[in-house]
């Protein structure tokens, strides 16, 4: 009797080995129900796509695959199969993000690239559009155009970002001053949650107050949330002129000044951008455009609206500005006013000239501040020894604060960071923010909870619960803590 009982529990034994032996890996479920051509699993791809634009080292592992979803019903697939077998999702764009966001931090996670979900549709009678993640921004503001529409927030990145990843970031840019950043575009969305769950939040409407407002908690949640499958976006009327001046400064404390008194003499500029002195010379070494390099800052100012309309905020900046004893250049066409907006736009690989390693933080300041804060700005540089370029959407007080090292030197670069923490600490100090357009992500978690508090931090992770209990969408971001 006991040898039967002994062979039983011996076969049992087996039996469970063989099971599990037999038991399906994630990776090969979701191989079988997407196919292989939209799980990729060559080392190759895999390192490829554990990177992201962060210009500094973070935590980063290799995922166990890359998913290419071509619809939303392979995101309900991918979701369902990771939910259940406690794979952890990080959602990527383009890559083109700047603090970590698209970042993979687990090795046994998975990468979901959109790039394939491209789709978009235009309603050009209620002014919007139907987008799929993976559109690219300037592809879908080409295009909208060509119907006397227009889609304003324009990220340095727009050439090649994806409408996905500026929702998860809440994207700004230049434009941004006068028509806001994506958060005032999204309308509604559809997002895939929890177990494979399906959100849909929001209509193609602008007015819209039933309940709470879903829509906004996705708008820069940075793929914590879940993963966003199609947006609804408003579209506005294509400004009909447009005209760009540039302002030159013998003196830096002059730009707040100047500043304040554009945005309170009755015009709107549709863009208000700032440049010091070692922003003005990395421009001219890198591809010069005939910037002078003996000034202190520039202001880059754009103004849209109709033809009369511009012509006359023109004249009246202008006037505003020569009385204050400024140097003012109004540009002649629209092919000297890219130039001008072109030095603007290639200051981010002109700063890879001054030094090996660099820091780029978007921090924000009040306007009425910002005299008063770039000052102490460069008294940061100074005590820690550090060159730092500064420049940015100075009109809505966002400022890029870029403290540039040697990577060789470890001292130098941990000066870097020392300093860093100054800097946060002085936006805040001022009632500012850590960022204006880059996100969180892996760069600035502990800086969060200066921002928000104890609370603020709490009241988020109960968000997160609710949408994502077993924290599979992005891990690591946002919080310190998992």
């Amino acid at each position: 009797m006991f040898y039967i009982i002994a062979r039983f529990y011996s076969f049992i034994y087996i039996y469970k080995i063989m099971l599990g032996l037999l038991k399906k890996k994630p990776i090969d479920k979701l191989v079988e129900v997407l196919g292989k051509n939209k799980v990729i699993t060559s080392i190759v791809e895999r390192k490829l796509y554990s990177y992201d634009a962060t210009p500094i080292p973070v935590e980063r592992a290799v995922p166990s695959a890359v998913i290419f979803p071509e619809s939303q019903e392979d995101v309900q697939k991918l979701v369902e199969i990771c939910y259940q077998e406690e794979v952890p999702i990080f959602p990527r764009g383009a890559g083109s993000g700047l603090t970590g966001g698209a970042v993979p931090t687990l090795e046994k996670g998975v990468v979901v690239s959109f790039e394939k979900m491209k789709k978009f549709s235009v309603d050009v009678d209620n002014a919007t559009v139907v987008v799929e993640p993976g559109v690219i921004t300037y592809e879908l503001q080409q295009y909208v155009e060509k119907l006397g529409l227009f889609y304003p927030p324009d990220p340095s990145s727009f050439k090649y970002s994806t409408i996905g990843g500026n929702i998860a970031e809440n994207a700004g840019g230049p434009r941004c001053l006068k028509y806001g950043v994506t958060r005032e575009y999204v309308l509604g969305l559809t997002a895939v949650i929890k177990e494979g769950k399906v959100l849909k939040t929001g209509n193609p409407v602008i007015k819209d107050v039933a309940g709470y407002d879903i829509t906004k908690f996705f708008v820069g949640s940075e793929g914590t949330l879940g993963l966003i499958t199609s947006a609804t976006l408003k579209l506005i009327p294509k400004p009909k002129a447009r005209a760009t001046a540039l302002v030159l400064f013998e003196r830096l404390e002059d730009v707040g000044k100047a500043v304040t008194k554009i945005m309170t003499s009755g015009v709107f500029p549709s863009a208000l951008e700032f440049m010091d002195a070692d922003a003005i010379r990395a421009v001219e070494a890198h591809k010069p455009v005939g910037l002078p390099k003996d000034v202190s800052a520039l202001l880059l100012i754009e103004i849209d609206g109709s033809v009369e309309g511009v012509k006359e905020d023109l004249n009246t900046v202008e006037k505003l500005l020569t009385s204050m004893g400024l140097r003012v250049q109004i540009a002649q066409d629209e092919a000297q006013a890219e130039k001008l907006w072109m030095a603007r736009k290639n200051l981010g690989p002109a700063l890879a000239n001054l030094r090996t390693g660099k820091i780029n933080e978007d921090i924000v300041f009040p306007r009425i501040y910002l005299s008063e804060a770039i000052p102490k700005l460069r008294e940061i540089a100074k005590k820690y020894d550090l060159l730092m370029v500064i420049f940015g959407h100075i009109g809505d007080g966002n400022l890029h604060v870029n403290l540039l090292y040697d990577k060789k030197n470890r001292e130098e670069e941990e000066r870097a960071e020392r300093a860093v923490d100054e800097v946060f600490e002085l936006a805040l100090r001022y009632n500012g923010s850590i960022t204006g357009e880059h996100g969180v992500g892996l760069t600035k978690r502990k800086f969060l909870r200066w921002q928000l508090g104890d609370v603020g931090i709490e009241v988020m992770k109960g968000i997160k619960m609710v949408f994502d209990p077993k924290n599979l969408f992005n891990p690591g971001k946002l919080f310190s803590e998992n």
